[in-house]
């Protein structure tokens, strides 16, 4: 699982379980590698186990069985102190009666660096994050991406070779959110270091990482870079997962090596990519992205795959309309189209032809 542009694993999970209760396994025999330098997204829904990963990473929890490295050297027993891991968390987890400056040199004293060496760390984590003129100011005397600025500055003042992030963007604003994305990514190249990032939010790890861990259920459903993930998923629930995705339910009707004829159960034949489909006769799920829909004749690639619609209804939103549309007996296929002059305008109840190229069109595990 390990991405050979970055050599041996920095850090690495082997067989690793975890269980609260001793019968129920919220981590599921987990084996990831992860290069030194990389930034790798722990994806997925609550109560996936991405969390618990994490936390185990840090040494907050313990796991149950299996073995986690950090620069070859097995953690399970090291606390969390001696770890040399910086940490970022969504409620940021400053002290409120001290300052700025002395929340960033708290965690060098602890490591007992001389006061001249602190203070020039702490300036350069400041600036590192634009916050230097906030030095004296007390958390509470700063808005909620101040305060996320300098949690971060925290976590980097010691020069940690690894940083773990658990939602630390989930308090801001989806404004503020984009714009910290690109702050944190930047950081991350600028200085080398290893991430180790966990979200619930898809286009965050997409925007982010170098490769992202799709987690459901205490397993890792696919791990792959982002562009990866969203082109060719593995299963249909990464296809659900990462961005919108149309699921057409049918059964393989032919099977040519990753060529499949599907039946939809509504009577009719769309060709499709097989992914670990192996016979004839499977159950499946063909999933189509809605921005790889076109329903303009000389706007579809070439070869493209038509099938009847009915508009249900269009939403304008702006840089596109979203048309939900009537398809082989669903009633929540969608189509994205860009909104440009002279954009055909569709209208609820219309019938038209949409198609899309073969390739576009995966045959999944059934939902």
């Amino acid at each position: 699982m390990l991405d050979d542009r970055h050599g041996e694993a920095f850090v690495a999970f082997e067989h690793v379980q975890k269980s609260y209760d001793g019968q129920t396994l919220v981590v599921k025999d987990l084996n990831l590698s992860i290069g030194k330098g990389e930034f790798v997204t722990m994806l997925g829904p609550s109560g996936s186990g991405k969390t618990t990963c994490l936390m185990m990473l840090a040494g907050f929890e313990t796991a149950t069985h299996g073995e986690i490295r950090l620069d070859g050297k097995p953690i399970n027993q090291v606390p969390p102190h001696k770890r040399g891991i910086g940490m970022v968390f969504q409620n940021y987890a400053l002290f409120p009666h001290m300052t700025v400056g002395e929340n960033l040199s708290f965690p060098l004293e602890v490591r007992g660096m001389p006061r001249d060496e602190r203070e020039t760390r702490v300036k350069r984590a400041l600036d590192m994050v634009q916050m230097g003129k906030f030095i004296n100011r007390r958390p509470a005397q700063l808005s909620g991406g101040q305060q996320q600025r300098i949690a971060l500055a925290r976590a980097l003042v010691f020069d940690p070779q690894l940083v773990l992030m658990d939602e630390p963007l989930g308090a801001l604003d989806k404004q503020l959110r984009e714009h910290m994305q690109f702050e944190i990514k930047h950081l991350h190249e600028q200085l080398g270091i290893t991430v180790v990032y966990v979200t619930h939010d898809q286009g965050e790890a997409l925007t982010m990482s170098d490769r992202v861990a799709v987690f459901n259920d205490g397993r890792i459903q696919q791990l792959a870079p982002p562009a990866e993930l969203y082109e060719r998923p593995q299963n249909s629930f990464v296809a659900g997962f990462i961005g919108e995705n149309n699921a057409l339910a049918g059964t393989i009707e032919q099977l040519d090596g990753e060529k499949a004829l599907v039946r939809l159960d509504d009577g009719g034949l769309i060709d499709a990519t097989a992914v670990n489909i192996r016979e004839k006769g499977q159950r499946t799920t063909v999933s189509i992205r809605p921005e790889r829909v076109e329903f303009k004749p000389e706007m579809m690639p070439h070869g493209a795959h038509t099938i009847e619609a009915q508009v249900i209804e269009v939403i304008y939103m702006g840089d596109i309309l979203r048309a939900r549309l009537r398809v082989a007996g669903s009633e929540n296929f969608v189509m994205k189209m860009r909104n440009t002059i002279g954009q055909t305008h569709l209208h609820a109840g219309q019938s038209v032809r949409i198609g899309w190229h073969p390739e576009d069109a995966r045959a999944l595990d059934p939902v």
